[in-house]
């Protein structure tokens, strides 16, 4: 667990930081649903380790989890995004092409909504609301700018 929790941090910290209360269930559904295997041995130290591997159906099910159409709720979407896209390696070449595509249409469509709402003039927006709609619109931006680098990478490289 403690290794599963320290790989997690040094891959995803920025995005997702899962409790060992969540880590332990989902361990077992992973490995009940044959997404994992496990082996139990003593470390040097006497005491008991669990290590985990993955399977083949447990890479055909992070796959199809890649490839799950998100959210539009822009509360969850540009962590899930940012995950996902952080995993594309995984991915065949079409895959991260759809992948891509199916990010970076909906993170124009998130974009756009906050540049209507910062330009409508009938809105009231007082100070804080306008310096976050430029932040969304710039983080929006960023993402959309980092989305087509790795088209191109994947046109380029595969």
């Amino acid at each position: 667990m403690y290794g599963i929790s320290k790989e997690i941090d040094s891959k995803f910290a920025p995005y997702t930081a899962p409790s060992f209360g969540a880590l332990k269930p989902a361990l077992r559904r992973l490995e009940q649903n044959g997404c994992l295997t496990s082996r139990k041995m003593m470390s040097d130290g006497g005491k008991l380790s669990v290590y985990y591997s993955l399977t083949n159906d447990g890479k055909k099910e992070l796959r199809r989890l890649l490839l799950e159409p998100l959210s539009d709720n822009p509360v969850q979407f540009i962590t899930n995004a940012k995950l996902k896209l952080s995993c594309a390696g995984v991915l065949d070449k079409e895959e991260r092409s759809a992948l891509f595509l199916e990010l970076k249409t909906l993170a124009l469509n998130i974009k756009n909504k906050a540049q209507k709402i910062l330009e409508d003039e009938y809105t009231d927006k007082d100070f804080y609301q306008r310096i976050l709609l430029d932040n969304s619109l710039v983080e929006y931006s960023n993402l959309i700018t980092i989305i087509e680098g790795f088209e191109k990478d994947n046109e380029r490289n595969s």
